[in-house]
């Protein structure tokens, strides 16, 4: 007799992650591929961080560390909100993490309890919803469009009944790069304070914006769970390091999940997020190639049928609308990477209701490869 699955562990998939391994298969079979399925940038850890890298590899045991994360790491990201946002947060509410994911899951397990209720907008990204279920919580749709910029809102967040435990921001947003206006997001931590409500920020595509700096909701409430990471704007995805800034009396259970369910971050990532702080320079650098890239996207995708796109205020996505097009978003990127070895994501990864009639595209490639693709989809019969 088979044993049983349990079934918190039978999430759906993440979409993208099956588009990755088609491109993979077609790059293996001898064909060019152009990515623009997957938020990764090109560039890897910075050049000097790196050769930083190298000392610490000859003198460091690179055992475990401490939880929460080594203090100058955990310094150094206080340092950041000083810098960045003029906000002083103590070092002794961050907890560095094993990337983002593992933060969304910590901030997840330490703020709600199962059947508790979670808004998260949609479209959003999918593994919000699908950590929440698998703990036993149970994501609420926010359904948001142009008319709110893709996100939520206090006059959406007041129409949910019975009312919300929590609720997701994520600004800039993945998949449609939206930033929430500044009013706008202290109006929905006013909100969330007033009424109980536990905040999730997620802030990891910070630094990457092309117009005003996204707003921290660091400082303006110390009831969020505010969530970063190393991966876009550092360009360290592979190294899995992100970091949570918790209320105080969290830290502590927070602290408590990481002893037990991971122990600490990779020690050699730690040191790495450290040194990559310090690279300013490189770091706006990727920043200046995303806008270009997404200068040409936006200047070439409507002649190739792409023209209702969502505003890309950050990170590095564009979010197009393709129901003039197609009903079928994924069987309109499977005939995109065959027919043009072009990888896009189907919009359904981030809205299982409206999803079928979108498509995501990201630019975090490099700008020869966003050309190439532009000539292609401009030239693909399939528009």
């Amino acid at each position: 007799m088979p044993l049983k699955v349990a079934a918190r562990a039978k999430v759906p998939p993440f979409i993208v992650m099956d588009v990755m391994s088609a491109a993979a298969a077609r790059e293996a079979a001898g064909h060019r591929v152009l990515h623009l399925e997957v938020g990764q940038p090109a560039t890897g850890l910075p050049r000097a961080a790196r050769e930083r890298l190298t000392e610490v590899l000859e003198t460091e045991r690179l055992g475990y560390t401490v939880a929460l994360g080594i203090p100058p790491l955990r310094a150094r990201i206080a340092r950041h909100y000083r810098e960045a946002h003029g906000v002083e947060v103590s070092p002794d509410r961050i907890l560095v993490t094993v990337g983002s994911s593992v933060a969304f899951q910590f901030a997840f397990l330490a703020a709600f309890a199962a059947g508790d209720r979670v808004g998260v907008a949609a479209p959003g990204y999918p593994a919000y919803r699908h950590i929440l279920r698998a703990l036993g919580v149970e994501p609420v749709t926010l359904p948001v469009g142009p008319e709110t910029r893709y996100q939520p809102t206090v006059a959406l967040l007041e129409q949910v009944d019975p009312p919300l435990d929590g609720v997701i921001v994520a600004s800039p947003s993945n998949p449609t790069g939206t930033v929430i206006p500044a009013d706008d997001l202290r109006a929905l931590a006013a909100y969330c304070d007033d009424r109980g409500i536990r905040m999730i920020s997620d802030e990891i595509y910070h630094g990457i914006v092309y117009g005003e700096p996204a707003l921290s909701a660091v400082g303006l409430t110390e009831n969020a769970l505010v969530i970063n990471s190393f991966s876009k704007y550092y360009s360290m995805t592979g190294w899995r390091l992100g970091w949570l800034v918790a209320p105080g009396d969290m830290i502590r259970p927070l602290e408590c999940l990481a002893q037990n369910l991971v122990i600490s971050a990779p020690t050699l990532s730690q040191y790495a997020g450290l040194f990559a702080m310090d690279c300013e320079d490189e770091l706006q650098a990727n920043v200046a190639r995303y806008a270009r890239n997404r200068d040409l996207l936006l200047a070439a995708l409507p002649g190739a049928g792409f023209d209702r796109l969502a505003p890309a205020d950050g990170a590095f996505y564009l979010y197009a609308d393709v129901s003039r097009l197609t009903n079928d978003s994924q069987e309109f990127c499977r005939r995109m990477l065959a027919e043009t070895g072009v990888a896009a994501t189907p919009g359904l990864d981030f809205d299982a209701e409206q999803g079928h009639r979108f498509v995501r595209f990201s630019f975090a490639g490099s700008t020869e490869d966003m050309a190439e693709a532009a000539e292609r989809l401009t030239a693909w019969e399939g528009c």
